[in-house]
């Protein structure tokens, strides 16, 4: 054996190593702050602790925290450490799962009977995580036979059932990151003489003291696996950061976004509602954001009259063989509503538009000419959310979505999808977003329905299309759902937080089931690709994601009062008037508060509703047919402006929607 080895680095050079060498060795070698910074490692493609041995030849990646693998290890290791503080404060908890997640991690735990943990608890629960990281103690894996695992963990009743799932094979993939898979089973300890054990698959960070930029935020109930029959767990919630910057960055964006809560915004603006009458998920639109929603939806309307789409509409629930014919019944029977049954017939509300417009589709034979044929709909849909997942406008119950379905040719694939890019992104950017980020998701490595060809072709007509957008995107290998591959596009809001709301979606299967046909140019009958296309996501949703982008505060355009006019006193009311006369006749949406309360006040209001301007007039103003303009977000008011420069500003505000 050589007591030499060779790794081949990122970058395609290569170091000589002493055989049983490590990737902490690794890193040493290379310099003196990479060993410091260094996480974990990825060995030809598969993470692992730093101290495992290195094999002649090996690919290795060394990991920091600056790289979101290393967030990732930061947070899932900081989720160990919340589990062994809760488990020294509480020893009798029964400890389920703690998986990383996006910003942050949390833990399910199971206190002992007659304990509870509340938001109040948090603060002590910190403390105890900042005295195990500063006691820098190592994290040490060990492997277990699968037969002496259960054993082992005996004690612990959630972490048993894991074990039995994964060495039945019948694991989820919160069961496999925590347990291991087969005949093996990993654990890591930490802690006094290795006195905390958390079986995981790993890796983690060397030692609790690669952590501390941490804060705990909430507790919240939930069932253990989701499952409504199963125990009501406690799940503490934290976010990890790999510097102090980051973490207070982080904190500070969360305090804004709470200012921004649509919900909030909603009530204080007096725009949306949500009475207990009603339901979890269920809202009631007030005037003025029944105006606004008007808005985006005259502006959808008139981009697809004008883009190549034929309007259709369809009804809000259909017998029970639609669904069965779809699919939905098999594979979506969750998160739909129960049936009702008529005349002996079942009928259930629609949690999605597609199966209708099928219809539209196969209610005549079509021929090559007709297609591409681009069908559209704002169609109301209603799906089964567990109340606890309930959001606001962005999780309901019941919610509009803006429901496109393109059917055309293998051959039109490409062309079509280019064109729907371009129509999504051009739409996203008239409501002010523009930072975009895709997701291109591929064929599902399990069953899929469609041939290998239509897949790869379908897939790379994506490709092209994200390509030639210049839009930045991620591959999710194998994301798909079963029946196609599919485009999702985020779109970052003011404070740098990513919505996930248009989807481009190619779909094999429903032209399958229903055996959809058209009539080729050499007389032959081929079946159509199906395009599901959603832009809003939801009407309801995109509203809610504007509210909070905006901050209430939408552009002139959006905005539901365009002006106000303030007299200073009652006897330039009159006046006041006839200007907003003339200003409404130019189209524009405005209202009046005479002198009821000091001038001050009222223009405070106009502040505080978010108005785009507040005009106020005078006896100047009279004189000289003006107005002073308080434009929102400006501390000077402008004094003097004619009426008719100031519609034509506006005018030209609105129409170019900036």
């Amino acid at each position: 054996m050589s007591d030499v080895i060779s790794i081949k680095l990122p970058d395609g050079s290569a170091r000589e190593l002493a055989s049983g060498a490590t990737a902490a060795t690794l890193a040493e070698s290379i310099g003196p702050r990479l060993a410091k910074d260094a996480l974990i490692a990825v060995v030809d493609g598969e993470e692992t602790d730093l101290d495992i041995p290195l094999s002649d030849g090996a690919v290795v990646e060394i990991v920091t925290p600056s790289s979101e693998r290393g967030l990732h290890t930061i947070r899932h290791s900081t989720a160990h450490v919340l589990a062994q503080a809760i488990l020294d404060l509480y020893p009798d908890t029964q400890l389920a799962i703690g998986p990383p997640i996006e910003h942050g991690f949390y833990y399910d735990v199971e206190l002992a009977e007659g304990q509870t943990l509340s938001e109040d608890d948090l603060e002590r629960i910190e403390s105890r995580m900042q005295e195990i990281v500063a006691a820098d103690q190592p994290f040490v894996r060990h492997e277990l036979p699968a037969a002496e695992a259960g054993a082992f963990f005996a004690d612990e009743i959630y972490k048993s059932e894991i074990i039995e799932r994964v060495t039945g094979g019948d694991a989820g993939n919160d069961d496999s990151s925590e347990a291991g898979a087969g005949d093996t089973i990993s654990y890591y300890a930490n802690g006094d003489s290795g006195s905390f054990r958390d079986m995981c698959t790993g890796p983690h960070v060397p030692s609790t003291g690669r952590l501390g930029y941490f804060k705990l935020q909430s507790v919240a109930g939930a069932y253990w696996r989701g499952d409504v029959s199963r125990p009501m767990l406690q799940r503490v919630y934290g976010t990890a950061w790999s510097s102090k910057k980051e973490l207070n960055s982080h904190l500070q964006m969360l305090v804004e976004a709470e200012k921004r809560d649509h919900r909030r915004l909603a009530q204080e603006l007096d725009l949306v509602s949500w009475p207990e009458e009603l339901g979890p998920g269920l809202a009631v639109w007030h005037p003025k954001g029944a105006l606004v929603r008007k808005l985006m939806e005259d502006y959808s309307r008139d981009r697809h009259e004008h883009g190549g789409y034929e309007f259709v509409f369809s009804p809000h629930l259909a017998k029970s063989v639609l669904w069965e014919t779809s699919g939905h019944l098999d594979f979506y029977a969750d998160s739909m509503y129960p049936p009702m049954e008529l005349d002996g017939v079942n009928y259930y509300p629609k949690p999605m538009n597609c199966p209708f417009h099928v219809m539209v589709y196969r209610s005549s034979q079509r021929s090559y000419r007709e297609l591409p044929l681009r069908l559209f709909e704002l169609g109301a849909v209603y799906r089964y959310e567990l109340s606890g997942a309930v959001h606001g406008l962005l999780r309901s119950r019941g919610f509009t979505q803006d429901d496109s379905h393109i059917f055309c040719t293998r051959e039109d694939i490409g062309t079509e999808l280019a064109s729907l890019l371009d129509f999504v992104l051009s739409v996203l950017r008239a409501f002010g977003f523009d930072d975009f980020q895709a997701k291109l998701s591929t064929r599902p490595d399990e069953k899929s329905v469609g041939e290998e060809e239509l897949w790869d072709s379908a897939t790379e007509g994506l490709r092209a299309a994200l390509d030639s957008s210049g839009l930045d995107y991620v591959v999710d290998e194998g994301g798909g759902a079963f029946y196609g591959p599919k485009i999702d596009v985020d779109v970052k809001d003011a404070i740098g937080r990513a919505w996930q709301l248009s989807t481009i979606q190619l779909d094999f299967n429903l032209p399958d089931r229903f055996e959809l046909e058209y009539v080729a140019n050499d007389g032959s009958r081929k079946q159509p690709v199906m395009i599901h296309r959603a832009l809003f996501g939801s009407v309801e949703r995109f509203f809610g994601v504007l509210l909070e982008h905006y901050a209430g505060a939408f552009p002139a355009w959006l905005a539901p009062e365009q002006v106000r006019i303030l007299p200073v006193a009652e006897a330039h009311s009159n006046y006041a008037h006839e200007i907003a006369a003339e200003l409404r006749a130019s189209g524009f949406r405005v209202d009046v508060t005479d002198a009821i309360d000091p001038l001050g006040k009222r223009v405070r209001n106009g502040k505080i509703q978010k108005l785009p301007y507040v005009l106020v007039v005078g006896d100047d103003d009279v004189a000289n047919r003006t107005v002073g303009v308080n434009r929102r977000g400006t501390k000077q008011p402008e004094r003097d402006v004619t009426v008719a420069e100031f519609s034509e500003r506006l005018g030209a505000e609105v129409s170019e929607r900036s």
